[in-house]
Parts: C-alpha cells; sequence; structure tokens
C-alpha cells in the first residue's frame, strides 16, 4: 500500500520515513491564507483544532484526482497541518527573522501548546470516498535561552519555516525541556494517530512499510 503524502514538509518526510514509510511526497498547491480568511469571513475565528483540521483536508483532497507520477494515486492520501498556541494567541510560520525573534523572546523559558492536524483519504473505492481525520495536541516546555542563542538559531534559518519558530529533530531540539503527549505530533504529524485512521480505513499498518 503507498501513502501519497501532500506536503513537502522535509520533517513530516523524515518522520514517515524513520517509521517506515517511504511516501510519494507531492505539493498540495493550496492557498491557505486564502482559504482561511475565506472560512473565517463565513463561520468566524477558528479555533486550533478546527484550523489545522481544515487546511489538512484541504491539502488532501487537492490531491485526489490528479495524476501522480504519471498515474492515478492507488493507495491512502495524507494531509498534514499545524500550529502552535501559545500566550493566548495562535502561530503559524514566522517567515521573516524579526518575527521568529519575538516569538522567542515571549516563550523563552515557557511553554505552549503544537497543534497537528491529519486527514486520510482513501480515493480507491470511487464516491463517496471514506476519509477519516483527527487534530492532536503535544504540550511543549523550552529552556530558557539567552539572547545570543536565540540570535544564533534565527540566523540559521530554521525557524523560520516552522510553526512556532522551531524544531524538535533538528538544530532546536537541545532548546525543549520536555513534551507532553505524542513527540511526532510536534514534528507535525502523529504517528499514533496516523496509525489509528488507517485502520479505521480498514488497512493494515504494517502493510505501509516499505522502506528497508
Amino acid at each position: 500500500m503507498r501513502l501519497y503524502l501532500a506536503s513537502t514538509s522535509p520533517a513530516r518526510l523524515q518522520t514517515l520515513r524513520a517509521a517506515g514509510i517511504e511516501p510519494i511526497a507531492v505539493a498540495p498547491g493550496v492557498d491557505e491564507e486564502a482559504l482561511v480568511d475565506a472560512h473565517e469571513a463565513a463561520s468566524g475565528p477558528l479555533e486550533p483544532p478546527e484550523l489545522v483540521q481544515l487546511l489538512a483536508r484541504a491539502k488532501a483532497e487537492a490531491l485526489v484526482g490528479r495524476d501522480v507520477d504519471g498515474g492515478p494515486i492507488d493507495g491512502l492520501v495524507l494531509g498534514g497541518d499545524s500550529a502552535f498556541l501559545t500566550g493566548g494567541a495562535l502561530h503559524g510560520k514566522p517567515h521573516r527573522p524579526e518575527v521568529a525573534r519575538e516569538r522567542w523572546l515571549a516563550q523563552n523559558g515557557g511553554h505552549g501548546d503544537l497543534w497537528s492536524g491529519h486527514w486520510l483519504i482513501d480515493p480507491r473505492g470511487g464516491l463517496p470516498r471514506a476519509a477519516v481525520g483527527r487534530a492532536d495536541v503535544a504540550t511543549v516546555r523550552f529552556a530558557a535561552l539567552d539572547e545570543s542563542e536565540i540570535d544564533a538559531y534565527i540566523a540559521s534559518g530554521e525557524p523560520l519555516l516552522v510553526a512556532g519558530a522551531f524544531t524538535i529533530d533538528s538544530l532546536g531540539g537541545p532548546f525543549i525541556r520536555r513534551v507532553e503527549g505524542d513527540p511526532s505530533t510536534v514534528v507535525g504529524l502523529s504517528l499514533s494517530t496516523l496509525r489509528d485512521l488507517v485502520r479505521e480505513l480498514g488497512v493494515d499498518w504494517p502493510s505501509l512499510w516499505n522502506r528497508r
């Protein structure tokens, strides 16, 4: 069974590879900001789990019906999204160094909740397509960094393109004191949740193992 990952996130890709799965990664091409703005204009502000699920579902659905590697999709399609809640504010990727620095100064020595959304589709049976999804959360507690460490971390470029401006599986790992919840949730993909969703669709988890 092949898994199609509607994401180009290196962290999600590496997490799946470490779990024995070599997915086919495809950029979903979703305008996330426009989608969230439209939804909130119609229905009001989104809570963290609603936000990550909205985007995870949109990414997965964007792949269905497309040809990948010269042919139709033959396997499960996974979409994911993440956001970090700290100090009462919800944050995605900071993108700019000054934004990342501001966030680190605010969360330094503190904690926050990393929400990851998951949407899994089995498009092989035609319509209606079988689909399941769930959002998970993990609480992250940070070490107290001095400003030179913060500046060096931001200068590395790593925090700019990840939710919450930190990683757990790379340069940011030493700055994390503790994670309460599934650690892979912090990477943007809860493996335990994904296994549950795969099984809900009637697929045996080991059937996804294709990496030796």
